[in-house]
């Protein structure tokens, strides 16, 4: 199959990983410590550990394109802040 169309380069190559990556370390840290039940975050939100991940990765999206369109610094340095928001997304929520 020719996947030229789809523009497949290293960046997106590395963005598909690092998602298949993260919910590959999920299911290994359910496996080892199984349960993560249900927490209330700060929003009052009853959140399990998946709902996070994906509360992460969706914020983490508009935050990317907010930073494109906002910010004259390289996305480079979105890459910290998702990563703090993402931190702070599985400590509060």
């Amino acid at each position: 199959m020719d996947f030229a169309w789809m523009g497949w380069t290293t960046p997106t190559a590395i963005f598909f990983a690092t998602i298949a990556a993260l919910i590959l370390a999920m299911f290994i840290w359910e496996l080892i410590v199984p349960g993560g039940g249900p927490r209330k975050g700060i929003l009052g939100l009853h959140t399990t550990r998946g709902d996070r991940l994906f509360i992460s990765l969706l914020s983490s999206a508009w935050l990317c394109l907010a930073w494109l369109g906002l910010v004259p610094l390289p996305l480079w340095w979105a890459l910290v802040a998702c990563a703090a928001l993402a931190a702070l997304i599985f400590w509060l929520c």
